[in-house]
């Protein structure tokens, strides 16, 4: 959710997705947040972000999570499960990053899965950098290519 504002956040995403046209078409959506949801309760406000995530997603979409809740992988165990993925015939990988509050419980029932980077809370404009960076580094682990040292 949010708009990313930063500009060198701007450059290190366009790094990211620049290097993944390589293995994979990717596609990063910003949904910005409805006007004023800012004065609205927590609660509402988790409501309106979930309604308009819960709209980009299309059936045979997977839908996964960046959570805190969610499994962690390391970074071959996330290449190896990108891969399954692939060979499963699944059309849509979609990640979603939350807003500041988190999601909805509608956007937690609609998911197949959640995702944590970290047991630590980041911004949710640097989750983003470093989950490309991950989703690079599991495509070139895949393609072993030397960027991961093993």
């Amino acid at each position: 959710m949010a708009k990313t504002e930063d500009g060198w956040i701007k450059q290190a995403l366009d790094q990211y997705k620049n290097r993944l046209k390589h293995y994979v078409s990717i596609d990063v959506q910003e949904i910005l947040p409805p006007k004023n949801a800012g004065k609205l309760p927590e609660a509402k406000q988790k409501e309106l972000e979930g309604e308009l995530i819960l709209k980009k997603i299309v059936p045979g979409d997977r839908f996964i999570l960046l959570d805190e809740r969610g499994k962690q992988f390391g970074s071959e165990e996330f290449a190896g499960w990108i891969n399954q993925q692939q060979n499963s015939g699944v059309k849509n990988l979609v990640f979603c990053v939350g807003g500041a509050f988190g999601f909805s419980p509608a956007v937690y029932a609609r998911a197949d899965m959640q995702f944590s980077l970290s047991k630590m809370t980041f911004s949710h404009q640097m989750i983003r950098v470093f989950f490309l960076e991950q989703v690079y580094r599991a495509y070139s682990i895949l393609a072993n290519e030397p960027y991961h040292h093993r």
